[in-house]
């Protein structure tokens, strides 16, 4: 049986795609309606394919792109290529994916860490503040600095940026007791998502909880 095709694939997709789901997605900021489910069948189908994930992505597709995270061979892409990626993950799903499922096992995570952290666009910021909560928990070496620039600037910062660095915030009073007190100071303080709504059975984004809740667990 000959390989799929980018446009055999892209019709398989279409066929999946459901209104319900995309309605429920688009309340998330997210433009597709394949159910993730049924999209993770497809990439265990399809397995590893790297030139077709290139394929994938560079089309205006949402469910594509998802698609090209799972199937694509994270260290076979560049610095450069891994960049531009970003830029063109624009809806939230699409980012998180990008950075948690690609970015994160790639040989130039940290060196797009740091120039992400500092990028003039919040959205691409916010990759570099997930990529630094993960390096919080193996053991960032300057959370007095990243406390610093949490306290100045996660009140007012855009959504997606303020929902990375009140993660981060989070992961440092979980993972760090010397810094225990002052993370969970500083969430008080700013009250960033104090009233997010939160279903029940789930832990409250807002830092002071989220981060008292885990210790707990902890044990």
């Amino acid at each position: 049986m000959p390989e799929p095709t980018v446009n055999d694939v892209l019709a398989e997709l279409a066929a999946l795609d459901e209104p319900r789901a995309r309605e429920i997605n688009a309340k998330h900021g997210d433009d597709h309606g394949v159910n993730l489910t049924k999209l993770r069948a497809v990439a265990k189908r399809l397995k590893t394919q790297q030139e077709l994930a290139r394929e994938l992505w560079a089309t205006d597709d949402t469910a594509a792109k998802l698609l090209a995270t799972l199937i694509c061979r994270p260290k076979a892409f560049e610095r450069a290529e891994l960049d531009a990626m970003l830029r063109t993950a624009r809806t939230p799903k699409v980012h998180d994916w990008l950075v948690n499922y690609v970015v994160k096992k790639s040989p130039h995570a940290e060196e797009l860490r740091v120039a992400w952290f500092a990028d003039p666009d919040p959205v691409i910021a916010s990759a570099g503040w997930a990529l630094t909560t993960d390096r919080v928990a193996q053991g960032h070496d300057d959370l007095g600095n990243l406390l610093e620039i949490i306290e100045k600037e996660m009140k007012d910062a855009p959504e997606r940026l303020q929902w990375a660095m009140n993660h981060c915030l989070a992961q440092i009073g979980i993972e760090h007791a010397e810094h225990r007190a002052r993370a969970i100071e500083i969430g008080e303080r700013l009250e960033v998502l104090k009233d997010y709504p939160t279903p029940p059975n789930c832990t409250s984004p807002f830092a002071p909880i989220w981060i008292t809740e885990m210790v707990r667990r902890k044990g």
